[in-house]
């Protein structure tokens, strides 16, 4: 089967057309949809040798992004299909699924009302992913289309771990609460790991750090989620890249009042200018940190610092609510190829029995690699994550079935 797998965002459109038929899944292309909506909009692509190339496709919307890409998937030289029609459905990332969805399901009319009724606490993200369902929906209104949840994985939560200690009446009419993200990463690399080290995911406790620009943990007990690190938006939990995580609400009141903020403009503050960019003053991006941090920047030192002291801290707050830990799974852009931060986090965590190898750490980059010793009491693992390949094994079942 066929499956197209996108991801829509406000103004880009990424996607990945996977081959699932045969004994392993075939990657057959992928690239993205930059710009949407403004000037110079550009469709980047793979070509068969890993090489890169860009159409310029100027001011675009989401249609027509939805249309190059399948002109690009059928075009004579740098195609790999003859005819979109060879597209068997499509499987879309939907960030929010509030407590509607607890799975991945296919996209009908109902469903796309419920995904329309979240986004009042996904605004940034539900209505461009609708836009991607919408698109498919004009120009292949035959295909399934299957919407597979950021949120879903995480709904198996008890209500000790998504509460906030509000009054109730905001979780009753308001849907306020812990919903976590990440869920479809989360789910891949807990299931992944067991896998590869031929282990049954029942009797596991697992901790899933996803580490990246966007970072979230969470702790998975038996194969289900019992806790993670993200709220009711993307903002809650650990440092990242522009986002501030965990941090008191009364000084963002007082934010708010001492300078005049709008509820707007502390948005942007939270989420676009806070993080590692906002206490380095230098970059999200933590090559750039780490480059900063070996040349003495003492900002750049303290952003790492409180970076990795923060994942320290969820790894063993969830490994006391599971009440230990047997695996933990360093996944996303850092937890794959930054050893140092795996390294330093694990450095600290002595007292669980956690002992990495860091001759293998420091030669571990984006591979399903073991990286602690054979006398760790806790396997700690690199897995790449894989949300496309996770989000086309779910499509390919609900339409089967």
């Amino acid at each position: 089967m066929k499956i197209l797998v996108l991801n829509s965002g406000s103004s880009s459109v990424k996607y990945k057309l996977i081959d699932t038929a045969g004994a392993e899944p075939k990657t057959l292309a992928e690239g993205g949809v930059e710009k949407i909506g403004l000037p110079g909009g550009f469709l980047k692509f793979k070509l068969a040798d890993g090489s890169k190339e860009i159409v310029e496709l100027g001011h675009i919307d989401h249609n027509d992004a939805i249309k190059a890409i399948l002109a690009n998937l059928t075009e004579e030289k740098v195609g790999c299909i003859a005819d979109y029609k060879e597209i068997d459905a499509v499987g879309h990332r939907v960030v929010h699924g509030g407590e509607k969805f607890s799975s991945s399901v296919i996209i009908d009319d109902d469903v796309k009302a419920k995904i329309r009724e979240c986004y009042d606490i996904a605004p940034l993200h539900n209505p461009a992913n609708m836009t991607g369902i919408e698109a498919i929906t004009a120009i292949m209104p035959d295909v399934p289309q299957v919407g597979v949840f950021d949120t879903a994985f995480h709904q198996t939560m008890p209500a000790k771990a998504y509460m906030y200690a509000l009054p109730y009446k905001y979780y009753e009419e308001d849907g306020v609460r812990r919903y976590g993200f990440h869920g479809t990463s989360h789910r891949y690399v807990s299931e992944r790991v067991c896998e590869f080290l031929g282990e049954d995911i029942t009797k596991k406790r697992i901790i899933t750090c996803h580490i990246g620009n966007g970072a979230s943990m969470a702790a998975v007990d038996g194969g289900k989620c019992v806790d993670t690190s993200m709220g009711l938006t993307p903002v809650e939990g650990l440092m990242m890249g522009t986002r501030v995580g965990d941090v008191d609400p009364g000084a963002l009141t007082y934010l708010m009042t001492k300078h005049g903020l709008t509820a707007e403009q502390l948005q942007n503050i939270i989420n676009k200018e806070s993080g590692v960019l906002g206490i380095s003053g230098l970059s999200n991006d933590m090559r750039e940190i780490e480059a900063a941090v070996a040349a003495g920047d003492k900002r750049a030192t303290l952003a790492l610092d409180m970076y990795q002291l923060r994942i320290t801290k969820y790894i063993g707050a969830y490994a006391a609510e599971m009440g230990g830990v047997d695996i933990i799974v360093f996944t996303g852009g850092v937890g794959e190829n930054q050893t140092g931060v795996r390294s330093d986090v694990c450095s600290t965590l002595g007292f669980m029995g956690v002992e990495i190898d860091l001759a293998v750490n420091a030669a571990t980059r984006g591979t399903e690699t073991v990286i602690s010793t054979p006398e760790s009491r806790v396997k700690v693992v690199v897995i790449p994550t894989d949300e496309e390949l996770m989000i086309a094994r779910d499509t390919e079942a609900l339409v089967k079935k």
